[in-house]
C-alpha cells in the first residue's frame, strides 16, 4: 500500500496559547499572517488545486492535513468550519480522511469523539520531549504527564496517533533524549516523527543563539542521535515516518543555524546501513564472500562519489568482498553469503 497523498493546509500558530522558544511557524511555513484568513473557501480551493497535481502513486489514498498550529486549541466552531469544508470531498470519496496536529494538553475524550465524527483519522501530538526541565525551559506549556491521557483519549475514539520528538532542544542531553524516546515507545504510538532542533529567524532561540546561550547540534551529531532514536523505535516496530524538517525555500530563508539538510532522513538511513555492513564484515578480513543488499539501497551504500565505499575500503572491510544488489531484498537488509 503506497503512502497516502497528503494535501497540507497550514494554520500557522493558530490554536497555540504559548510561544515555544524554537517556534516561528509564520516564518517557516512561508505564509506570514495569511494563515489566519484561511476559511472554508480557502480550504476547498487548496483541495481542488492539489487534486490536480501529478501523483507518484495514483492509487494512493488522499488525505487532507491541517499542520502548523494546535488544531484542537481552536474554538469548536472554527474547528467545525475547517473540517466541514472537507466533508463534501469525504462524502464523494475524493478524500479518504483527515489528519491534524495538536498539543497533548488540548485533547480530551469529547474533543477526540468530535474529531472522529468529523472524518479525522489521525492526530499527531507535538510532544517534543518527555523531560520536565526541557519542556519548562522551552515554554511548551504542557507536561509529560499530559501525554498518556491524550494518547488514550485518541485511541478510545478510534484514531491513529502519531508523536513528534525533537533532538537537540535546550537542556536536553543524549541520555534524557533516549529516556524520552523510551517513554514514548512505551505508549505504542502508530508512528513517530523525529526532528532535529534548528534555529529560525524571529524565534526566541535565535536570540539565545546570538547571545551564546544556545548551541545547536552539528549535522553529524544530529544524524548520530537520530539514528539511535530510529533504532530504538525500529526495535519495537513503531514506524518512523519522517526524520528532519521538510525542506522549503521559506525554511532555507529563515534558517539561522542548526542541523538542517534537505536529505536528512537519507543521511540517517545511510549511517544505520553502514553500521550494519561494518558489523557483518568485521572479523573476516580478506575472506572471499558476497554482501547481499537491496538495489533500492545502492545510493545509500555508495554515498556521494562512492564516499561510503571508500571509507569501508580504507578500513580494509571490502577486501575479498563482492557487492550484490538485488531487487528482491527488503530495504535496510544486509546479508553475507
Amino acid at each position: 500500500m503506497p503512502a497516502p497523498f497528503i494535501i497540507p493546509i497550514f494554520i500557522a500558530h493558530q490554536g497555540c496559547p504559548h510561544h515555544c522558544v524554537f517556534c516561528n511557524q509564520h516564518q517557516i511555513s512561508g505564509q506570514g499572517e495569511a494563515a489566519g484568513r484561511i476559511g472554508a473557501a480557502e480550504v476547498a480551493a487548496a483541495i481542488d488545486g492539489a487534486l490536480g497535481w501529478p501523483r507518484r502513486s495514483p492509487e494512493a489514498e488522499v488525505q487532507v492535513a491541517f499542520y502548523g498550529g494546535s488544531f484542537t486549541g481552536l474554538p469548536r466552531p472554527r474547528q467545525a468550519e475547517l473540517l466541514g469544508a472537507v466533508a463534501p470531498y469525504l462524502a464523494d470519496g475524493r478524500v479518504a480522511g483527515l489528519r491534524l496536529s495538536t498539543r497533548p494538553d488540548m485533547v480530551d475524550a469529547d474533543g477526540a469523539d468530535f474529531l472522529e465524527a468529523s472524518g479525522v483519522r489521525t492526530v499527531e501530538l507535538g510532544v517534543q520531549s518527555m523531560t520536565p526541565s526541557v519542556l519548562t525551559l522551552c515554554r511548551r506549556g504542557h507536561t509529560a504527564g499530559d501525554v498518556p491521557p491524550a494518547v488514550a483519549a485518541l485511541r478510545q475514539a478510534g484514531l491513529a496517533v502519531g508523536i513528534q520528538l525533537m533532538a537537540g532542544l535546550p537542556a536536553e542531553t543524549p541520555a534524557t533524549l533516549m529516556t524520552s524516546a523510551k517513554q514514548v515507545a512505551a505508549l505504542g504510538p502508530d508512528f513517530v516523527r523525529l526532528y532535529p532542533t534548528v534555529v529560525v529567524a524571529g524565534s526566541e532561540l535565535a536570540a539565545w543563539y546570538a547571545a551564546g546561550r544556545y548551541q545547536p547540534l552539528s549535522l553529524a551529531r544530529a544524524v548520530v542521535l537520530t539514528a539511535r532514536l530510529k533504532a530504538l523505535f525500529d526495535a519495537v516496530a513503531i514506524p518512523v515516518v519522517r526524520m528532519g524538517l521538510q525542506h522549503s525555500a521559506a525554511l532555507a530563508a529563515a534558517l539561522v543555524a542548526g542541523p538542517h539538510h534537505p536529505a536528512f532522513g537519507e543521511l540517517v538511513k545511510a549511517r544505520m546501513l553502514l553500521q550494519k555492513i561494518r558489523q557483518c564484515l568485521a572479523g573476516q578480513p580478506g575472506v572471499s564472500r558476497a554482501l547481499l543488499l537491496s538495489s533500492r539501497d545502492q545510493s545509500l551504500v555508495r554515498g556521494k562519489a562512492n564516499a561510503h565505499l571508500k571509507q569501508l575500503a580504507r578500513a580494509g572491510l571490502l577486501d575479498g568482498v563482492r557487492l550484490d544488489f538485488r531487487s528482491e531484498m527488503p530495504r535496510g537488509t544486509v546479508l553475507v553469503a
